[in-house]
């Protein structure tokens, strides 16, 4: 596939700054670009570096400033957000595998099950009693959809996925690979040292645009549902247990850990290997740094780090003095005798 300058200007709506009728045949990143390819340069480090690049041609923000020296230079197309419109590039040229819009003979459908039009379906799809599937709904290899469940138009499982019954799950929804939605939640009483197990009567609702990582687990309410609103995104290995809501926007990157109950505000962002405890609440726009345990509630708009968390600065010091903590050892030893020598004096 080849576009032209001229052509790719028009997609993202970018002023030209070069030759219009150049022609690229492939996307690629910036270390790797060669005298075909597009790529993007949005940061200060790799902007400082277009004069070295063998890109045919890159993407610069609406801003950027040619250098007065007047270096050679690719050929380039400044526009609003770099990576973003890169993206609609690279989707251009790697459009994906369409899918198959029909029903595999070795799927095993239950009784009453309503598909929309153009779904796809394909071998050892389980599917169980009173389904409800919308338009476009693609089922790939070994997906398990349990009885009662709905699934919205335009939405993606890929293979080895489970839909445990009476889930939701919205229009244009992406669930990747070895995820469990709909499990049981980590419930249980003790009766005489015995750990009985609660009964989980939930379920689990996903609303539109959202997109599940790879290997989550996803438990049901136990009672009422587990809750991720439109728009959020998560990670691969992520866990959100029973009665968790995740509100519009949230983005869980890889290992996040949600214990149950907690209550997750709108565009809140939790970084890899981070979690919270049960029945807290984070207020919108708050980020959750890196590792960091949430133990109480954190307000709006604030930025925490640290075991238990913390504001991020006072986190920052912290973690400065930590390596210095066996020499500071030895110094308040060393002062502690030299005041036993001068109070025995």
């Amino acid at each position: 596939m080849q576009l032209s300058i001229k052509e790719i200007a028009k997609i993202i709506n970018a002023q030209v700054f070069g030759d219009e009728t150049f022609t690229i045949n492939k996307v690629s990143s910036f270390e790797d670009a060669d005298e075909l390819s597009l790529t993007f340069a949005s940061d200060l480090k790799f902007l400082k570096k277009l004069d070295k690049s063998r890109a045919g041609a890159v993407i610069v923000p609406i801003n950027y400033e040619f250098p007065a020296n007047k270096t050679i230079l690719p050929n380039i197309l400044r526009t609003e957000n770099p990576k973003n419109n890169f993206f609609k590039i690279l989707a251009i040229f790697n459009p994906g595998k369409n899918p198959n819009k029909s029903i595999a003979k070795n799927a095993c459908i239950g009784a009453n099950a309503e598909f929309g039009q153009d779904v796809s379906i394909y071998s050892n799809v389980y599917i169980g009693d009173n389904v409800k599937l919308g338009h476009r709904v693609v089922l790939m290899p070994n997906v398990f959809v349990g009885d009662d469940v709905t699934v919205g138009n335009d939405t993606v499982i890929k293979p080895n996925t489970t839909i445990m019954e009476k889930s939701e799950i919205g229009c244009s929804v992406l669930i990747h690979s070895g995820t469990v939605i709909g499990s049981d939640g980590f419930g249980f009483t003790q009766n005489s040292q015995v750990h009985e197990k609660i009964i989980h009567a939930g379920f689990v609702c996903i609303g539109d645009n959202v997109e599940i990582g790879a290997c989550n687990t996803i438990d049901r309410g136990t009672f009422g549902k587990t809750w991720l609103k439109n728009g959020v995104k998560t990670d691969n290995l992520v866990h959100i247990a029973h009665n968790v809501i995740i509100d519009e926007n949230a983005l869980l990157t890889a290992q996040v850990g949600i214990a149950g109950s907690a209550k997750i505000g709108k565009n809140v962002i939790f970084a890899g290997k981070s979690g919270m405890s049960g029945h807290l609440s984070i207020g919108d726009n708050s980020i959750v740094g890196p590792c960091a345990g949430v133990l109480a509630d954190v307000p709006p708009n604030e930025i925490v780090s640290g075991m238990p968390h913390m504001p991020h600065k006072l986190w920052l010091k912290i973690s400065r003095i930590i390596p210095r903590l066996p020499e500071l050892r030895k110094i308040l030893f060393s002062l502690e005798r030299r005041i036993e020598k001068i109070e025995k004096k």
